[in-house]
């Protein structure tokens, strides 16, 4: 257990962060099936509009440091693939 009143407080921070970034790391991961979903469906202009919505969120996460930026880039890279199979 924490000590000292500085430890105390970066226990504090640190279990607000856990929070926050769980719940980034679920926004991801949404974002990411929502992707794949609609490409199952088959409905192509769907999976467009979708994958368009999940980019720009793996971006936003990869950039807060929740993912790695080469993480972010191999999610979309194959979801962008996935996407253009579908023609």
């Amino acid at each position: 257990m924490a000590n000292s009143a500085q430890a105390r407080k970066r226990a504090r921070q640190a279990a607000s962060a856990r929070l926050h970034n769980m719940s980034q790391r679920s926004e991801f991961r949404t974002a990411v099936k929502r992707v794949l979903k609609a490409v199952e469906a088959g409905d192509k202009a769907a999976a467009a509009e979708v994958f368009k919505a999940a980019s720009s969120t793996i971006d936003r996460i990869a950039d807060k440091g929740i993912f790695h930026k080469n993480k972010a880039a191999r999610h979309k890279s194959r979801l962008a693939a996935a996407v253009k199979a579908m023609a």
